[in-house]
Order: C-alpha cells, then sequence, then structure tokens
C-alpha cells in the first residue's frame, strides 16, 4: 500500500475551494493537484492584459497549463516568454537560428538520447535557476513521447511534520557537470570549460503564491549539505521517490503546435522517449528566476 494513503484516505488532499470563474480564457483541470489546458486564447495574436493576468493566475493555480493548435513564429514565441520575465539562456544545449533563448529540442531515430528523459527541474544547478520553460512542439510522433509533471507543493505537505522539521534549512548542492558534459556531442556542441553549480534549500518558499515546495531532484541534485553523505543519500533516495509518486502527477499528451508552460519553481517534469524510430522537435524559451530561498 502506498505510504501517501490509508482508511482515512491520502496524506495530501487539493483544498483550493471553488475558484473564480475565467472571464478571457477556458481552463479545464487535467488533475484537481496539477496541470490545466488553456482554450480561448491565440498566442501569436495580440494579448489583452486581462487575458495576460488570467494566464498568469492559471499558471500560478495549476503549475503547469497547455496550450493546444498554436502557430507561433520563432519570433512570436521568444516575445511571449519575454512577457514572463527576461530570458534565460541554456548552459549547454543547442540553439535554433541565431538567438540563444530559443533552445533547440529534437530526438529521432538516429539520436542517443532524447530531452528531458529523467525527473528534473530545468537547470536548478543554476544560482538564479529558471521561472520557467514554454516548450512548443511542432512536430510529435503519432503515439508517445508524453510529458509527466509533478506538484512539489503536494510532496512537500504531504510529509509528516517531523520530516517537514528535519528538512526546513537544509540545503543541497545542485550540479550541472556531470549533467551536462558531453551531453550535446551529437548536436556537435562542444564542452565549455565548467558548468554552473549552487547550493539551494532543500525546502524553497515560492515568491508568488508563498507556498513551500520541496526543492532536490534526481538530474542535478548531488548531496545534502552538512550531514553524512551516507544519511544525504539515504534521504534524497527517499525523496525521490516521494516526489515520483503518481498521485502527485499529471501526463500530457502532445499534439503538433501544442505548448506546455511550467513552473520550475514548484514542478518536476520527465519527458519519455518511447518513440522510437518517430521524430519529435520544437524549440524552449525558459524565462530567468531568483535564488531560491526558504522564508518562515
Amino acid at each position: 500500500m502506498s505510504s501517501l494513503s490509508s482508511k482515512q484516505g491520502p496524506r495530501y488532499r487539493h483544498t483550493s475551494g471553488e475558484e473564480a470563474p475565467y472571464e478571457t480564457i477556458g481552463v479545464e483541470k487535467l488533475t484537481p493537484i496539477i496541470g490545466a489546458e488553456i482554450s480561448g486564447v491565440d498566442l501569436a495574436g495580440a494579448l489583452s492584459n486581462r487575458t495576460m493576468d488570467e494566464i498568469h493566475r492559471a499558471l500560478a493555480e495549476n503549475l503547469v497549463i497547455f496550450f493546444r493548435d498554436q502557430h507561433i513564429t520563432p519570433q512570436q514565441h521568444l516575445a511571449f516568454g519575454r512577457k514572463f520575465g527576461e530570458l534565460h539562456i541554456h548552459p549547454a544545449a543547442p540553439h535554433e537560428g541565431d538567438d540563444p533563448a530559443l533552445m533547440k529540442i529534437y530526438a529521432d531515430k538516429d539520436s542517443p538520447r532524447a530531452n528531458g528523459e529523467g525527473w528534473h527541474s530545468d537547470v536548478s544547478c543554476d544560482v538564479e535557476p529558471p521561472m520557467g520553460s514554454i516548450l512548443y512542439i511542432r512536430q510529435c510522433p503519432p503515439r508517445g513521447g508524453d510529458t509527466l509533471f509533478a506538484n512539489m507543493y503536494a510532496a512537500y505537505e504531504s510529509l509528516s511534520e517531523r520530516m517537514k522539521t528535519y528538512l526546513d534549512g537544509l540545503t543541497a548542492l545542485h550540479d550541472g557537470e556531470s549533467t551536462y558534459r558531453g551531453l550535446y556531442a551529437n548536436y556537435g556542441v562542444a564542452d565549455r570549460p565548467a558548468y554552473p553549480s549552487a547550493e539551494h534549500p532543500v525546502v524553497r518558499t515560492h515568491p508568488v503564491t508563498g507556498k513551500k515546495a520541496l526543492y532536490i531532484n534526481r538530474g542535478f541534485t548531488r548531496h545534502m549539505s552538512g550531514i553524512p553523505r551516507d544519511e544525504s543519500d539515504a534521504m534524497l533516495a527517499y525523496l525521490y521517490q516521494h516526489c515520483e509518486n503518481p498521485l502527485f502527477q499529471c501526463r500530457f499528451r502532445w499534439t503538433e503546435n501544442a505548448i506546455a508552460f511550467w513552473d520550475n519553481r514548484c514542478t518536476q517534469h520527465r519527458a519519455m522517449w518511447d518513440y522510437w524510430p518517430y521524430t519529435r522537435s520544437g524549440t524552449r524559451v525558459t524565462v530567468k528566476g531568483e535564488r531560491p530561498v526558504l522564508k518562515p
């Protein structure tokens, strides 16, 4: 039996209650805990202030939002990202065209790997990790290639009070060296002399919602600071398994010209590479974030 369930029901329950209706966009939740599809908006056109406010709200309430049947140019993709802040430049990945902020996403029958196969939060090894990522898939396989997203508020809130007390105030090292070195060699990308590394709180406070979220992931977190390495390894192994519980997840089935926009500060995600030998391609624009902090 899952450690998150009992005769009294799951330890984490979604309790936001009824939310005020949206006026300019449609919002259809994928699950009560995470994810929503947005309708009634064309991201290639002009977006009113009210629509932008409601997109901000939908992201805050659902953590990841999806737009289908969008036909945007690379410049429109970049412009939409800049509505949320300055754009982040990936420390290792190739880009498409002349703007380094437009990250290339591509896998086909000859690829040795696909982007984002393991659970992670984008570039959490940066001192100021990204706020959010906006992925536009132009070509997707006929079957497979879904992306899973997990709610890190829920992962934190479902921990026991003793575990919360233990984790609050701990930090962990996030390092890009072993993840990125040689990762994009198949694209002809030369390695940099060094890749980012940073220490972040294991539990962070979201700067917009004020809620606490677990902030560790298999992709970049190497060890917790200030505790013995074997204790850190055991705690991280437990927390990774806990964060990846399906109860915290939604799963998005891609269609061509769909967009996913997720908040890296309170989610993790994993792209499934189960579509060989088909091709999946698109671009990603990433919005800069701030240094993670834990507030009382």
